[in-house]
């Protein structure tokens, strides 16, 4: 008995726009980290596929902002930029005009794009630009714990209306697809469902036809997706999904709200922006009347009061603690204070920022931290500086204070020649070392432990810094704590640690 194989054909598989693998977590990388029944998977599948049988997987760029769409970019295969929460539609503008050849899709929750985000989505379609907006509508905020959203239905309950959305305190659900229909500008609105299998088929075709329309330059384009969140919800995932058919379309009906698809134009390719060097001659000045270009500043130029961060890596004498600086040169202190979230790092940076307000400096101050979670990593950029600063990023600190090994590991070898690490450890890793610069590793959780309070490690550490550096007056740390800390119990043992943190630097000396 002979066996057969019978042919067949492969009618669905896998997007190519899809990674292989997705490395959100370590484990189960063949499957999204999504919820049971969460919609944000079917969209994305729908997505894919639009930008396989388009063909522009090479020329696509996703933008995901803040909420359960930030991780989008775990999953598509394609140019990925992350936004701040409700900032999609700007740095997408930016984006597709200064590449006007890609296909530029803004991914965006309901709590994202009405809310913080209602007046950069409502001024992208009034200008059409040539964008595509995919609009995920599962009336709550999903990833912060269900608070009430501008979308969340009239006597829904949330954590922050418990019984119930109240027109009279919270307003009206803010019904997106219909007041941007309202323009001139769009060229594609609709509003889908995900509440059953004849919804989803529409859904698709709604998608690949607002991605086509910006394909082929027609401009503006958005298709609003009601989404299940079984979750936050707190239903199975079956009556999530009725929930949406049964309750959601009511206030939000489907349909398509504005196509003129069939009447617009392409629109005319803008011209890129001319180099800054072209820009005397168009204006027609020429000669002694043409502006300097913005001056690169080198970090050899850095120094700061005690010691100089040039390609020397030479450690210079000492300054008094409050003098201006060892040598009289201008101050350019480049900080970045990186740990766990919970550690203090963020305050750190504060007392920083605010003590050199108090002295008389420029400063700047930028936090950054994980979007997905609580108590994940956290680092913030901190510059002093005699002059205007020119950017709060610090990508290449001449001073790192990092209060575990992970953030050591992950900024080692950014900072500069000459420049200084502080490390929270008995000894700095050996994978870590580096010759060309100046490390200091102490245990400043345990040392703060013995004041009594090891949450203060980022006192002790930051009170080392200040007697290294020595450029901040103690009467305006004094005061940039008195403004930061209201707790006189805190207070106290905030100004023991940073004393404590001195002396550890003296002590190291002797």
């Amino acid at each position: 008995m002979s066996s057969h194989v019978a042919d067949y054909t492969v009618v669905r598989s896998k997007a190519k726009s899809f990674y292989p693998r997705y490395e959100r977590k370590d484990e189960l990388q063949h499957q999204t980290h999504y919820c049971p029944g969460c919609g944000h998977g079917i969209i994305h599948k729908m997505l894919a596929r639009a930008i396989d049988e388009l063909g522009i997987q090479d020329r696509t760029i996703l933008i995901s902002p803040v909420g359960c769409s930030v991780f989008a970019y775990y999953y598509f295969d394609v140019g990925n930029v992350q936004a701040a929460h409700g900032r999609a539609p700007a740095v997408g503008t930016a984006v597709k005009r200064s590449h006007p050849d890609s296909v530029l899709i803004s991914y965006q929750g309901d709590g994202d794009l009405s809310a913080i985000g209602s007046a950069e989505i409502l001024h992208a379609a009034n200008r059409g630009e040539n964008i595509t907006a995919i609009f995920v509508n599962n009336a709550i905020y999903s990833m912060t714990g269900g608070q009430c959203a501008p979308t969340t239905l009239i006597g829904q309950k949330s954590t922050t209306t418990p019984f119930g959305r109240n027109p009279a305190t919270e307003g009206y659900p803010l019904r997106v697809s219909e007041l941007l229909a309202t323009l001139e500008a769009p060229v594609y609105i609709a509003r889908v469902g995900l509440g059953d299998n004849k919804q989803i088929a529409q859904a698709e075709k709604a998608i690949r036809r607002a991605v086509e329309n910006q394909v082929k330059g027609l401009g503006f384009s958005l298709v609003e997706v009601l989404s299940p969140c079984p979750t936050i919800w707190k239903m199975s995932p079956v009556d999530a999904q009725k929930w949406v058919r049964d309750v959601m379309e009511k206030t939000y009906p489907l349909g398509v709200l504005c196509d003129r698809t069939a009447e617009r134009q392409p629109r005319a390719t803008p011209e890129l922006t001319p180099s800054l060097e072209r820009v005397p001659e168009i204006l027609g000045i020429t000669g002694s009347e043409a502006p300097r270009l913005p001056i690169k500043c080198g970090r050899d130029s850095i120094t700061v009061a005690g010691w100089s961060n040039g390609n020397s890596g030479k450690h210079h004498a000492q300054a008094e603690p409050g003098a201006t600086t060892a040598t009289g040169a201008a101050v350019d202190l480049r900080i970045r204070v990186a740990g766990f979230g919970g550690q203090g790092v963020l305050l750190a940076g504060e007392v920083l920022a605010e003590a050199g307000l108090d002295a008389g400096l420029e400063v700047s101050w930028l936090p950054s931290y994980g979007p997905e979670m609580r108590s994940g990593t956290s680092n913030c950029h901190i510059r002093l500086s005699h002059e205007p600063i020119d950017s709060p990023l610090v990508t290449s600190p001449n001073m790192l204070l990092a209060m575990n090994e992970p953030s050591l590991k992950k900024f080692v070898s950014n900072v500069q020649p000459g420049g200084w690490i502080l490390y929270n450890g008995d000894a700095i890793p050996e994978d870590c070392k580096r010759d060309d610069v100046h490390a200091l590793a102490f245990p400043f959780t345990q040392i703060a432990d013995q004041l009594g309070e090891p949450r203060v490690a980022n006192m002790v550490i930051l009170g080392t810094l200040l007697e290294i550096t020595g450029v901040l007056p103690q009467d305006s740390v004094d005061a940039a704590l008195h403004r930061l800390v209201k707790h006189s119990k805190w207070l106290e043992i905030d100004e023991r640690a940073l004393a404590r943190g001195r002396e550890l630097y003296r002590e190291s000396k002797e």
